[in-house]
């Protein structure tokens, strides 16, 4: 923590805001560090939907301060054997279960390290099997909003679980990049993992069969009811139409395969 600045932590759950669940979370926080200065990012990323859950952390972590602490619970796996851990990348510390949840941080943060969550002395004392969001996450991360580095929570790894779709499109033999929707936002924009050094002003897209040649600056520079290209706030290509949902029109969902041409 830089001295003079209240400690953040950041919180990004699947929780929704009609029950107690995010309430008891800062609760659990303040009783820690009674300093932090809790943000949400959201709360409504759908119900178990881990890679949502990555690209929306992704999406907002750098514009956090260095010594933040992002609390990430999507957790279907809570109470199983799967790990609690801490992620230490960009200055910056990731707190949460071992799931692929942070997939994005390995990817764009090549020195970032991981430690698998053991020091049970951290945790709530009465700890519930269905609610690590509180009793194991919350203080872990109230800890380190302290001070308590990475180490003492337990031993580091290099196994950590990553989802299947990587940031790193692939590049074919013909010279096509081979792309894939890697989130779908609430507005019906397809955000691809296509970033701008692999794109030309010129390009082609195809998905389901449907060719993209329209590259638009702004949403509202097209007003055809037609799938276009755009660059997004998080820095990949988006597929999208204005008033619309590109998603339902192009039938795509995450993981579909987006051909650059």
């Amino acid at each position: 923590m830089t001295a003079g600045r209240l400690p953040v932590i950041s919180l990004l759950t699947d929780f929704g805001t009609a029950d107690y669940f995010v309430g008891a979370v800062k609760g659990a926080i303040l009783s820690v560090n009674p300093q932090a200065a809790i943000v949400d990012i959201t709360h409504e990323i759908a119900p178990q939907d881990v890679a949502a859950g990555a690209f929306t952390l992704f999406a907002a972590y750098k514009a956090f301060p260095a010594g933040t602490t992002h609390l990430g619970v999507v957790d279907p796996g809570v109470g199983s054997t799967r790990r609690p851990i801490i992620v230490s990348a960009n200055e910056q510390f990731f707190v949460g279960p071992d799931n692929g949840l942070f997939t994005y941080i390995y990817d764009r943060e090549s020195s970032h390290q991981v430690f698998h969550v053991t020091a049970e002395k951290f945790f709530r004392r009465d700890l519930s099997s269905t609610f690590h969001g509180r009793d194991i996450f919350a203080p872990v991360g109230a800890a380190l909003s302290k001070g308590v580095k990475p180490r003492e929570f337990g031993p580091r790894i290099s196994d950590a679980v990553r989802l299947p779709v990587s940031l790193e499109p692939e590049i074919l033999k013909n010279g096509n990049v081979r792309a894939r929707v890697i989130h779908i936002d609430r507005f019906g924009n397809c955000v691809t993992n296509l970033t701008r050094d692999l794109v030309k002003s010129n390009a082609t897209l195809v998905i389901n069969r449907k060719t993209i040649r329209k590259f638009r600056n702004f949403y509202g520079e097209d007003s055809t009811n037609t799938p276009f290209a755009i660059w997004g706030s998080a820095g990949f290509l988006e597929l999208s139409v204005n008033g619309g949902s590109a998603a339902k029109i192009l039938r795509a969902k995450p993981g579909t395969v987006v051909t650059l041409l």
